[in-house]
């Protein structure tokens, strides 16, 4: 992120930018020093993720002689040392192709240097002045280096003429003098750094935007006698995580105690009730934090760690009125489990205390009503009955901008002490009821960071575990040692300075705003120290979460093993005529085998294939001598077949070699078919010879009575002859008689639509074209009687309702987290289908009035747009999103039907009438065609006017000021509400009779505010039209106006009145004529020229305003469960 430049100095700044032998045209940029820590982003570069402990620094100097004499036209320096890295200095004695002397940091080795390499390095480059060492020019930067950018610095580092200038005393003697200091910070490469083994600790995963959530839950974890607590909370053995806060919470800090690397936090966020979506949002530190204690508060009830949370956490306070005049004093304790301390206005933690028990007069209007005694003056205030052993301060960095109607971020200094001592000034924040004998001496715990704005940003914290001198910065999955500086000074907020880069000309420092500050503190007190930082060891730990999380911690290990060894190993998987019986008709019915549902073998893939029939032999009783093996083959319609019978010289190859011939995906996985034949007994026998003319079929049987289908076997058949000569052998299969009437069909493929046709008996299976692998399904023939009686009388109907049937979770707009209901669906039905049965199950004769919206698989919402009617032609065009099928959709039930609905526009209007102070919202619905004027006559007839036949306008209204005054004529269906109001009003009779030099303005009122050195104007309340006769004073206007909205004298004094343009304000005398200052007739874009009303806004404002975009953090947080 660039800092923004002084005016004055931005013409003399130059480029800084990686050298180029040939740069032309302009530099791609002006930059101007850049601070360590600036950007308010989730990775703030290098300076802030990389760069770690102190820099090693060195100067080096590079003396060049004869140097007008060059006639180089690029010079490097000798190589030196810096950080344990080689750099050089290289420098254009005649300019980089500019009028300047160009001059460069680069990395002397970088050609030889290992495949992504990068370092970071802090320097300045100078050319000394010989003569007057205060006129040395000297610039400085900081810069990643790396393969792409290995030199940085100044392509117009000072002019020629200067330099080449003997009188200046940059050249004596015709020799040169450059200087570079560079400071080199080690790098830390965080693909292969390890938080465990550099701090003990570990991080914890990001999913999304919880940061925030993680910054918390480490300094929660790093309160011992908290996570002892947790650990005590009873679970059984039998609770799921994803379904218990306490488990989740157990789980989590037993694998930030015992995990060698980050742990994520899905389980705890799915146990807090919230989806994806949530985990999206980012929410507010101290709203989780109390959400969560309160939750936990809850579930420790009736256990033995009850009483935990207010333990640890809880103080109270006492706010008290005292009367100065009469003997009466009213009290009344309040318990805190955090303090919120004012940031703006505060220099440092005590003066935000010092504010916190300041006492506040209650005097003049704002008397206090003392019981018996009336009307008195009183003092209010409050005071501190004790502090708990665990401080949490919550900072006000974020406020509520009343006078903008909007939040902001307080960036400004604010300093806290590591040792905070709350007994100072002879315990000037304790109530009389204190416990003096409580030492109230805390050190502090831990720093939450915020880095960033108001909408968004990152968090993190600085924790010292142990309370000793070493602090760790927790960023996520991230651990780092840091020291107290950094952890303390470094988030005081505020600004930072950095030195010019061009002393000789402009001795001001830049000023950087640190948008890194701390947002949350948490001390705790000296003398509850040994008691809160306790050990906590695996007996504090229920035995059946370590055996569960030793077996999750084992499983992950082996699992990295197997990953690690996978190259070694080829993975077989053997179906058989048992998976096929098993799975057909239940979990598949098209081709014959899910192969993730079959016995597989890790196999080492040097192992000649015999030696693995040996694996088989053992693990299916099936003698080696029994076994044959098919090779599966993928066909070109997307089926998926077994092909052909390997053959000896296959069998002899190693598994490898097998699995390269068999797997052009090259993938790590060999898939085939165990074809084991059984004679009489049913014991196995050895296979049959398979000359070309035998082929390997497969058969289903379907029973349309029960709508089932299952797998029978297999058979060999002569491709020569016919279907006719098997039908015996079939009916032998599914059970059936003898001379049982069958019919066959082929099932020929299934992607992207079913194909299953039926099989000529009498035609040779060569002449249907039937190979090895094929699949022939059959079914007793239905009588024509008995046809009816099925939903799908024929295997191929059936297999067209398997494909296509979708369950559908329907879900009511207004409640769109709950299911209401299901039903069983096709994904071909029609929109018609769709509501039709939606209506059936509702009770509701007309489908029409079915309005469908679909869902977002994403964000797990609603989308924003409803279905229009017979907008989509099926099921399945609904529950599309991007490449994702889901299966929400959510349904409302309107008062008239859609198409007519849609027919129509309804328009959001406020109406503001001419004798009552309140607007009244009015929903109103026109046909789109309808005009402005159709609309104004609907409101007459819904409000009460101040006569009969008073005149309406519409008006559009956005952020407080009137930007049109609709036509009559205009067509309704081109407005839009969503984001401008709407306003209806009458018409005052004034501005009916408009003189020639009478003029319509616009009045608005406004505050003014500084932001960033600038005034701005601020426009609040309802702005209005007036009517300015020709030759009218201010004084005139302001009495109209005064009336007009019935604003009380003393407070109308008080107001000023200026014309605006363009949002400046020139102030306005009541002996001004006003109608000078407005001489455009026109009305419409003159929403920029108006009468201003400065004065305070008084209104009460809403938490956040019904079109105006929430912030993203305002979104409540909400644990369900």
């Amino acid at each position: 992120m660039m800092a923004p430049q002084p005016l004055e100095q931005q013409g003399d700044e130059e480029m800084l930018v990686p050298h180029s032998d040939l740069v032309e045209g302009p530099q791609p940029l002006v930059e101007s020093p850049q601070p360590m820590e600036v950007a308010p982003t989730n990775n703030a570069g290098a300076t802030e993720n990389q760069a770690s402990d102190e820099p090693q620094a060195s100067r080096f100097t590079w003396v060049i002689e004869n140097f007008s004499r060059m006639n180089l036209k690029k010079l490097y320096s000798e190589v030196f040392v810096v950080g344990g890295y080689k750099w050089r200095v290289l420098i254009f004695p005649k300019g980089n192709n500019v009028e300047h002397l160009s001059m460069y940091l680069d990395v002397a080795d970088s050609a030889t240097l290992p495949y992504g390499w990068t370092r970071y390095a802090q320097f300045s480059l100078a050319i000394v002045n010989q003569i007057h060492s205060k006129y040395t020019v000297k610039k400085d930067t900081q810069h990643q280096f790396s393969q792409r950018e290995s030199d940085w610095g100044f392509t117009s580092f000072m002019p020629l003429s200067e330099l080449y200038d003997p009188s200046k005393g940059y050249l004596v003697n015709d020799t040169c003098v450059v200087e570079a200091d560079v400071a080199v910070r080690k790098v830390i490469d965080y693909l292969t750094y390890d938080s465990k083994k550099e701090t003990g600790y570990v991080g914890l995963k990001n999913q999304g935007a919880t940061c925030y959530m993680n910054s918390l839950l480490q300094t929660l974890y790093h309160i011992p006698y908290f996570r002892k607590a947790v650990y005590h909370m009873p679970t059984t053995e039998n609770d799921m995580p994803s379904g218990s806060i306490p488990l989740a919470l157990q789980s989590l800090f037993y694998k930030l105690q015992y995990n060698d690397t980050s742990v994520a936090t899905k389980e705890l966020t799915k146990s807090f009730g919230w989806d994806t979506y949530d985990s999206f949002m980012q929410h507010d530190v101290q709203e989780l934090n109390r959400v969560l204690c309160e939750k936990l508060e809850d579930k420790m009830k009736g256990t033995v760690v009850e009483g935990t949370i207010q333990k640890l956490f809880e103080g109270n306070n006492m706010n008290y009125i005292e009367c100065i005049n009469v003997d009466f004093k009213s009290t009344r304790k309040e318990s805190f489990y955090d303090l919120q301390l004012d940031v703006k206005g505060c220099k440092d933690i005590y003066a935000s205390f010092d504010k916190y028990v300041e006492v506040e007069r209650l005097e003049g209007d704002n008397k206090y009503h003392a019981e018996e005694h009336g009307l008195q003056d009183a003092k209010k205030g409050v005071l501190f009955i004790d502090f708990p052993p665990v401080l949490q301060l919550q900072l006000k960095r974020f406020e509520y901008d009343f006078m903008r109607d909007i939040m902001v971020k307080i960036n400004d200094r604010y300093e806290f002490p590591l040792e905070l001592d709350l007994d100072k000034d002879n315990g000037k924040y304790l109530s009389p009821d204190a416990d003096r004998s409580v030492r109230n001496l805390y050190m502090l715990h831990s720093v939450l960071v915020h880095s960033g704005g108001v909408h968004g940003g990152h968090y993190y914290a600085f924790i010292r575990p142990t309370l000793s001198d070493q602090w760790y910065k927790f960023d996520d999955e991230r651990v780092t040692k840091e020291d107290t500086k950094r952890a303390l000074e470094e988030q005081y907020g505020g600004e930072e300075e950095l030195p010019q880069t061009n002393p000789g000309f402009n001795n001001t420092p830049f000023k950087f705003t640190k948008y890194s500050n701390a947002y949350m503190l948490v001390y705790i007190r000296v003398s509850d120290k040994d008691k809160i930082i306790c050990d906590v060891d695996e007996k504090d730990i229920a035995e059946h979460l370590r055996i569960r999380l030793k077996k999750e911690q084992e499983e992950k290990e082996d699992k990295r093993r197997y990953k690690a060894q996978a190259h070694l190993y080829t993975v077989i998987k053997v179906a058989r005529d048992e998976d096929l019986r098993e799975q057909i008709g239940k979990d598949i019915f098209f081709d014959l085998v899910d192969h993730d549902k079959v016995r597989s073998f890790r196999i080492q893939k040097q192992m000649p294939f015999n030696l693995f029939k040996e694996e088989v032999a053992k693990e299916f009783g099936i003698p080696v001598q029994f076994q044959r093996f098919w090779i599966w083959a993928k066909r070109q319609n997307h089926t998926y077949r077994p092909n052909r019978p390997l053959n000896q010289q296959e069998e002899a190859q190693t598994v490898g070699a097998l699995r390269e011939v068999s797997n052009k995906a090259h993938n790590a996985e060999l898939k085939l078919f165990l074809e084991i034949e059984c004679g009489q007994d049913l014991h196995p026998v050895p296979p049959p010879d398979k000359s070309k003319e035998d082929i390997l079929l497969f058969f289903k049987l379907y029973d349309p009575d029960k709508e089932e289908l299952r797998y029978v076997g297999r058979l060999f058949v002569k491709s020569s002859s016919k279907p006719i000569e098997i039908l015996t052998k079939l009916n032998e299969l599914a059970g059936f008689a003898s001379d049982e009437e069958i019919e066959l069909f082929e099932e020929i493929k299934f992607e992207p639509s079913v194909m299953c046709e039926r099989l000529d008996k009498r035609a040779s299976f060569r002449s249907s074209q039937i190979e090895d692998g094929d699949i022939i399904c059959f079914q007793k023939k239905p009588l024509p009687e008995s046809e009816e009686k099925f939903r799908f009388s024929h295997v191929p109907y059936f297999l067209e309702y398997v494909k296509n049937r979708q369950i559908v979770h329907f879900r009511a707009l207004e409640r769109p987290k709950e299911d209401e209901f299901c039903l069983e669906l096709a994904k071909n039905h029609t929109y018609d289908d769709v509501v039709e049965r939606l209506a059936q199950r509702l009770g509701l004769d007309d489908p029409s009035k079915i309005r469908l919206t679909p869902h977002n698989c994403y964000s797990q919402q609603p989308k924003p747009t409803p279905i229009k009617y017979r907008s989509v032609d099926q099921l399945v065009d609904m529950l599309v999103h991007y490449n994702q099928i889901s299966d929400i959709l959510y349904y409302e039930v309107l008062d008239i039907p859609l198409p007519q609905l849609q027919c129509l526009k309804t328009l959001k209007v406020a109406f503001h009438s001419a004798t009552k102070d309140e607007a009244v919202i009015l929903n109103i619905r026109l046909p789109k065609q309808g005009t402005v004027g159709d609309v104004l006559n609907v409101i007459k007839e819904k409000v009460e006017l101040s006569h009969p036949n008073a005149g309406l306008r519409l008006l559009e209204v956005f952020y407080h000021k009137i930007y049109k005054i609709f036509p009559l004529n205009e067509k309704i269906e081109n407005i839009n509400d969503q984001y401008w109001t709407l306003r209806a009003e009458e018409i005052p009779e004034e501005e009916k009779n408009l003189g020639p030099n009478d003029r319509l303005i616009h009045v608005y009122h406004f505050t003014k505010e500084c932001a960033q050195n600038q005034v701005q104007i601020q426009n609040f309340g309802e702005p209005f039209f007036l009517v300015i006769h020709e030759g009218e004073m201010l004084s005139d206007v302001k009495l109209r106006i005064q009336k007009k909205l019935q604003v009380p004298d003393e407070e109308f004094s008080k107001w000023k009145f200026a014309a605006l343009s363009l949002g400046r304000p020139e102030y306005l005398e009541d002996s001004d004529i006003v109608s000078s200052r407005f001489q455009r007739r026109d009305v419409y874009g003159a929403w920029e020229q108006y009468l201003g009303l400065e004065h305070s806004d008084t209104t009460p404002k809403r938490a956040y305003t019904a079109n105006q975009n929430r912030h993203t953090f305002e979104k409540p947080v909400k644990i369900y469960n």
